[in-house]
């Protein structure tokens, strides 16, 4: 199982990024899916979190400029984030709680794509 994140970079304060992360291997189902990240010296946080039947939570910092969408059939997650802060600035990780083609549940883990916001 693989999960691949793609989509940051660097952006003005106030511009606006699309995250992306595809899910891909052995997978029978996906349930909730979620986005972290983790500044520099900081510990890792959930900012956003959405179930297979599309419910969403979000950080209080990132409700009304962040939203997080799915597509069940591509088994990709997705972070449209709007009105980006210099305080938005981390290393985005995508996140699934996995259900195997063995049968088996696994919480996984993508590689982690940058956000830089600049002032």
């Amino acid at each position: 199982v693989q999960l691949q994140a793609s989509g940051g970079g660097l952006v003005q304060a106030g511009g606006s990024l699309r995250l992306s992360c595809a899910a891909s291997g052995s997978i029978f189902s996906i349930s909730t899916m979620r986005w972290y990240r983790q500044a520099l010296g900081n510990q890792r946080e959930l900012v956003a979190a959405i179930t297979s039947s599309g419910n969403t939570d979000y950080a209080d910092s990132v409700k009304g400029r962040f939203t997080i969408s799915r597509d069940n059939a591509k088994n990709t997650v997705n972070l449209q984030m709007n009105s980006l802060k210099p305080e938005d600035t981390a290393v985005y990780y995508c996140n699934a709680d996995i259900l195997t083609i063995a049968r088996s549940w696994i919480n996984h883990w993508g590689q982690g794509t940058q956000v830089t916001v600049s002032s």
